[in-house]
């Protein structure tokens, strides 16, 4: 077990429901960002920065050093933003090389060409899978977790793994598995993988829904808990009968409220689409293209 012990301060974002982090190296003060949220109106289709904000002051008032700014995914649930970090704190814009099979297949989806992506790329950095890199003297590497989209990736910081969307606490269970390319035999394999880590090792979630049983919100869990006790998939569930689970759950969700101008932000690493001739930067829709 890895001793180093990251110090760890979340950031909730109640619109969202998303934890973002600030994980720093208590020794150089050296951090890296995973998960920021830019506060978007789908009414008045505009951005403020309230939430990255907030981070923002806490870097300051401890007088932190960003190195990475990482994502643990494509989010189809917020916008990210990464950009404005960067422009206000430094740091690399970080996520898994696999991005490139999202851009493709989004790409089609909004008629947009996915060479682009490959020409002129938006990411300062793509992780290679279980690719080991430093925050300060923290040691970490990626895990690659697959499932809930195809370029889910894990990252190991220290005593503390960040999961994105692949597992909620136990009590709410496990991600979709239904966006193109996403898996819910990919997910299962992916949650087998963590289960080998330590047991102690510190789990952080990306998200948390608040079932019925509770009446607050949680980010931090650990391996064991998940092990023993995750409703979806706790040890001794058949990857048949998780799948079969999964997919049938998946059939009855909605789509995400903000899927489709989170997507087409966030596959770009935050960044708006080019301004046209009048100086305004439009989202795309494709209309009637998803039938629910």
């Amino acid at each position: 077990m890895n001793t180093q012990q990251p110090l760890v301060k979340s950031f909730f974002d109640d619109t969202s429901n998303t934890f973002t982090y600030v994980v720093t190296d208590p020794d150089t003060k050296q951090s890296a960002i995973i998960d920021s949220v830019l506060d978007y109106d789908a009414a008045s289709a505009t951005t403020s920065t309230i939430q990255a904000d907030k981070l923002i002051d806490y870097v300051h008032e401890n007088s932190l050093s960003i190195k990475w700014i990482l994502e643990t995914h494509v989010h189809a649930d917020h916008l990210t933003a990464s950009q404005y970090l960067r422009k206000q704190l430094g740091g690399k814009i970080a996520m898994s090389e696999k991005i490139s099979i999202v851009q493709k297949a989004f790409s089609e989806i909004y008629n947009l060409d996915s060479k682009n992506f490959m020409q002129h790329p938006t990411f300062d950095y793509l992780f290679e899978d279980d690719e080991h890199f430093k925050i300060g003297n923290l040691d970490a590497y990626t895990i690659p977790t697959p499932g809930h989209t195809p370029a889910c990736l894990s990252y190991v910081i220290g005593d503390a793994i960040f999961v994105g969307d692949t597992l909620f606490m136990p009590d709410y269970g496990t991600a979709r598995c239904d966006f193109p390319n996403g898996s819910a035999a990919q997910l299962y394999d992916s949650v087998q993988r963590l289960y080998t880590l330590p047991e102690t090792m510190r789990m952080f979630l990306c998200h948390d829904y608040l079932p019925k049983t509770r009446d607050h919100f949680i980010c931090e869990t650990n391996i064991k808990a998940q092990k023993q006790s995750n409703i979806h998939i706790h040890q001794g569930i058949a990857k048949v009968d998780f799948i079969k689970m999964r997919e049938a759950r998946d059939a009855t969700l909605k789509m995400p409220k903000l899927i489709l101008p989170a997507i087409q932000i966030n596959m770009d690493a935050g960044k708006f689409p080019m301004p046209e001739s009048n100086g305004q930067s439009y989202l795309k829709l494709p209309l009637n293209y998803f039938k629910v």
